[in-house]
């Protein structure tokens, strides 16, 4: 796994916390210094921090279980869908639909609705409707995609939550915490890290920041998906060698 460089975080601005007055006391294990009225976070403890959960999204991921990343903030969400996209993981970057996680048989059967709106476009179905009830379908369609698109692969609940944010995403963390699904996050100066089982202490504003530390989670989550594609592979060719030698014992 990459080692976390504190140079390249220091370059990405991940140190810069939020005004002193808008702390968290919580935090305060994590902030190094006060400059000009701002918390700097020690990124020595971010980079050991960083480390510690990409060990575990590693695991999570080699496990053959679905990590859901969050973020919702205008910073975040490209590059949360990008890097998401890349390691092939589901992520929500619209809006937080309310009961994801609590209600996911509802949400589930949003996204069912997805899969069945694309079969009458296949079997024909669709053209037999209205013009005005195409016209509907293909926006509830386009609704569903904008809301729910990145999660049509998701088909139970995720191994664990990345977040971007935990106060702007509270209703996320809550229904994780409900749950008792892992929560991993980029916590600021601002917020409460005992709401998460994974601190990444982190600029969570800036996206050079946020593109740094999602950088070195998502290659985590690639190592770990690469392992478990490398065991899969593994013990179909013990199956393989293990039905020749059977077979070979029989001839003779």
């Amino acid at each position: 796994m990459a080692k976390v460089e504190v140079k390249d975080l220091l370059e990405a601005g991940v140190h810069f916390g939020h005004l002193t007055r808008k702390w968290d006391p919580n935090m305060a294990p994590y902030v190094y210094m006060e400059r000009n009225g701002i918390h700097i976070i020690n990124l020595y403890k971010t980079a050991a921090k960083i480390e510690e959960a990409n060990e575990a999204l590693a695991k999570i991921a080699a496990s053959g279980r679905k990590i859901l990343f969050v973020a919702t903030k205008k910073q975040a969400k490209d590059i949360v869908a990008e890097k998401a996209s890349s390691i092939n993981m589901p992520y929500i970057t619209e809006r937080w639909p309310g009961g994801m996680l609590t209600n996911f048989v509802t949400i589930r059967k949003a996204v069912k609705k997805m899969a069945s709106i694309d079969r009458m476009k296949k079997d024909g179905t669709f053209d037999t409707l209205s013009k005005k009830e195409r016209l509907q379908v293909d926006r509830l369609r386009a609704k569903l995609e904008k809301n729910l698109g990145s999660i049509a692969d998701m088909t139970r609940l995720p191994g664990a939550l990345f977040v971007v944010d935990i106060k702007k995403e509270h209703i996320a963390v809550k229904e994780a915490q409900k749950l008792n699904i892992p929560i991993f996050a980029m916590v600021d100066t601002n917020s409460d890290p005992r709401q998460v089982d994974f601190v990444i202490p982190a600029n969570d504003d800036a996206s050079k920041s946020i593109n740094k530390v999602l950088s070195y989670v998502a290659d985590a989550v690639g190592l770990g998906l690469a392992d478990r594609k490398a065991e899969k592979e593994a013990s179909k060719a013990e199956k393989g060698e293990g039905k020749k030698k059977k077979a070979s014992q029989e001839e003779e």
